[in-house]
């Protein structure tokens, strides 16, 4: 029976497993009496049970002629497919919402973007949790997926460590004609990943419990950070009962989206490295720390005289620093509550640059964060330093073994390929937005925060806070778009409509 449903699209598999995954919230409506919501869950997953029983039917002993086109398909086709039908009981518990709101709620929840256009007071709190599970979801989902579909063609940054074209490794596209369907290669990482991750939430939800905050906002945000998807159903951390000692908490769990290391499975360069030699790791940890204790430091300088200058708010303001830094680089965007501290003490008068600038850093590859991811960015930093020596000493050659050569040669090119493609992303959608009538500062926030999977830096980059239920339809289909783009990353889309891969 399992190698029957293993045969199976994995597009298919997602499509059921979406559906079971609804039986959650609509038993939590059913215990707390909310008949209204619970019916909207259970109908909705016996719909798309139905559906999928009758599709798998028809599609049974049908195998791809391509794999590699169907692995990146599927792929693509889950943000595009799956957020419909994670919209269905949405739209039907709220029934006074439009289905493109309920659309635009899935695709950035399934996207751990986190962008919402609802009101905390106005859903349900089986809805809320229908949202942070969509994030877990898709945070599982792009974890194994790295490894699964994207490492073997090298590309979600994989392509910077092996110095190869991305989409072109044979040996990669071998593994993935010959060895595994799509299904299979995402149940074997799955396997391997998934009790870490689920580990991971439970630990997080109890210590969250443990710390004061109630057992389904403690969950939610356990689900969240874990995924990275920053989904609150009180708004945020700053209304969170939880306080330092949850925020605490929270950051510890942040740190395994800088690296992949951080998870089981399969590793992607050097296996036999240690954790704390990881390039990724030691460049995230060095912003975490040097860029709270800048800001910390600038309070001499340009802090307005009125501002508190005892030991208390100085802790405070490197605390508050430190977490919203950590926060933004893996793209959660979650605010620590003694954010409006740290700004205040070091007298920043536009801190949503500085978030906008995290979040398009990133974290690590393969992870669930967003971004450019840290790896690129190191790959140009060591770049740029080998072009520094060679200023002062034309003719030295660059030592520190193959992988690192191979980093700052062919990974700092795909590195540089990745960034241009980035920046025209940004640029393209900021035509788009102002075109359909949202404002230039506007739209640049908030592709920024769609391209990097960090939905809640439209609230705060701008000096008003900007609301994605005031946009137009128009606006929330581009966004969505962009969701999609950031999350599947633009090379692996480039892949998919190149020639190569459409040939039989």
């Amino acid at each position: 029976m399992l190698r029957r449903l293993a045969d199976l699209p994995l597009l298919l598999l997602l499509l059921g497993l979406t559906a079971v995954a609804m039986w959650l919230p609509a038993s939590h409506a059913v215990i707390h009496s909310d008949h209204k919501t619970a019916r909207a869950f259970f109908y909705s997953s016996l719909i798309l049970l139905v559906l999928t029983g009758m599709i798998g039917i028809a599609v049974a002993n049908r195998r791809p002629r391509n794999p590699v086109r169907a692995s990146l398909a599927a792929l693509v086709l889950a943000y595009a497919v799956l957020p419909f039908a994670m919209a269905l009981p949405v739209y039907e518990a709220l029934g006074d919402t439009r289905f493109i709101n309920a659309w635009f709620e899935m695709v950035s929840s399934f996207t751990t973007t986190g962008a919402t256009v609802y009101d905390v007071d106005r859903l349900p709190e089986s809805v809320h949790l229908w949202r942070a599970l969509v994030g877990w979801m898709g945070g599982f989902f792009i974890l194994v997926a790295g490894i699964a579909i994207l490492a073997p063609m090298n590309l979600g940054g994989v392509e910077v460590v092996s110095g190869k074209v991305p989409g072109r490794s044979a040996e990669g596209l071998s593994q993935i004609t010959h060895t595994a369907t799509p299904a299979r290669r995402m149940a074997q990482q799955g396997a391997a990943v998934f009790p870490a991750y689920v580990g991971l939430t439970v630990i997080l939800w109890g210590v969250l419990v443990i710390a004061g905050e109630r057992s389904l906002v403690a969950f939610c945000h356990a689900m969240s950070s874990v995924s990275t998807s920053g989904i609150s159903p009180v708004g945020g951390l700053e209304g969170a009962a939880s306080g330092l000692w949850g925020e605490m908490a929270v950051f510890v769990v942040l740190l395994a989206a800088l690296s992949r290391r951080a998870w089981p499975g399969a590793a992607l360069y050097d296996r036999g490295a240690r954790l704390v030699n990881d390039p990724e790791v030691r460049l995230g940890l060095s912003i975490v720390v040097v860029l709270p204790v800048l800001l910390f430091l600038r309070h001499w300088l340009y802090a307005p005289e009125d501002a508190a200058d005892s030991v208390a708010s100085a802790l405070h303001a490197l605390w508050g620093g430190a977490f919203t830094t950590l926060s933004f680089l893996t793209t959660t965007g979650f605010v620590s509550v003694d954010w409006q501290a740290a700004t205040g003490w070091s007298g920043l008068g536009t801190p949503g640059l500085v978030l906008a600038g995290l979040a398009i850093f990133g974290g690590g590859i393969a992870t669930t964060a967003g971004g450019v991811k840290l790896l690129r960015v190191y790959a140009l930093l060591r770049q740029g330093e080998r072009e520094l020596e060679r200023l002062v000493h034309p003719n030295s050659i660059g030592g520190a073994g193959a992988t690192l050569r191979r980093l700052r040669g062919e990974g700092a090119y795909t590195a540089w390929i990745f960034f241009i493609l980035f920046a025209c992303a940004i640029g393209v959608s900021i035509a788009l937005l102002t075109l359909v009538g949202v404002e230039f500062e506007p739209a640049m926030i908030l592709t920024v925060a769609a391209l990097t999977s960090s939905g809640p830096l439209a609230e705060i980059a701008a000096t008003d806070p900007l609301s994605y239920a005031a946009l137009g339809p128009e606006p929330k289909v581009i966004l969505a778009g962009v969701m999609v783009l950031g999350r599947v990353e633009l090379l692996a889309i480039l892949v998919l409509l190149s020639p190569d891969v459409w040939r039989r």
